[in-house]
């Protein structure tokens, strides 16, 4: 079980980003996420008219690391460390460290 998911709000903790908010677009492989909004980067794009794509500067979303963001926690107002941990009846779910509350609820 993944402790950070897709559609999740996560805040940046470290890096030039470090406070930003925003919600995870896609989980990719080797602890790595895209997060919308977080690492933006301006790429010089070649024009194919085969395609229709126009050529110039375009901004795109970069990979963060997995460590370095933290899942956002509604009670607290501040990003939370996630454990994860078995129910009664054997169901896994994700809970926040500081306060012990659920996340999948």
């Amino acid at each position: 079980m993944q402790k950070i998911r897709k559609g999740d709000d996560v805040i940046v903790r470290t890096g030039k980003d470090k406070g930003k908010s925003g919600r995870v677009v896609q989980v990719l492989k080797n602890d790595k996420l895209l997060v919308e909004g977080i690492n933006r980067v301006k790429k010089t794009q070649k024009a194919n008219p085969n395609t229709g794509v126009s050529g110039g500067i375009v901004s795109k979303d970069m990979p963060i690391n997995v460590s370095n963001v933290g899942l956002y926690n509604p009670v607290t107002k501040r990003a939370d460390r996630v454990g994860i941990k078995f129910l009664e009846d054997g169901k896994k779910v994700r809970f926040f460290k500081s306060t012990n509350e659920l996340v999948d609820v």
